[in-house]
């Protein structure tokens, strides 16, 4: 039952990273690969670099990495990826791991 539930959860990722990505999000994910590229560079530099340097190398690869992994994943349409709800009465299915959200 939790490989089934595993399954569901990566092809609905897979979907999301497969849809229309927003015009904003493709420049943020542009952006990221920028960074990350940076960073790359200043890490892999041929020359010897004070630790400091290649420390925020390592950050900016890690930042730009994310900063693209989550902009690819953002969808134009909030719940095209989502399965229709019944009565919302199964805890077991829900995001919440089965606790109720709070309500303002």
């Amino acid at each position: 039952m939790a490989k089934e539930k595993f399954k569901d959860k990566l092809k609905s990722y897979l979907v999301r990273c497969n849809a229309e990505t927003p015009p904003f999000f493709k420049k943020l994910r542009t952006v990221g690969v920028v960074v990350a590229a940076a960073g790359t560079a200043l890490v892999t530099a041929p020359v010897a670099l004070p630790a400091m340097v290649l420390a925020i190398g390592g950050y900016l690869i890690v930042g730009g990495a994310v900063a693209s992994a989550v902009s690819q994943a953002a969808i134009a349409d909030a719940h095209a990826d989502c399965p229709a709800t019944g009565s919302g009465t199964d805890d077991e299915d829900d995001d919440f791991g089965g606790m109720a959200p709070i309500a303002n």
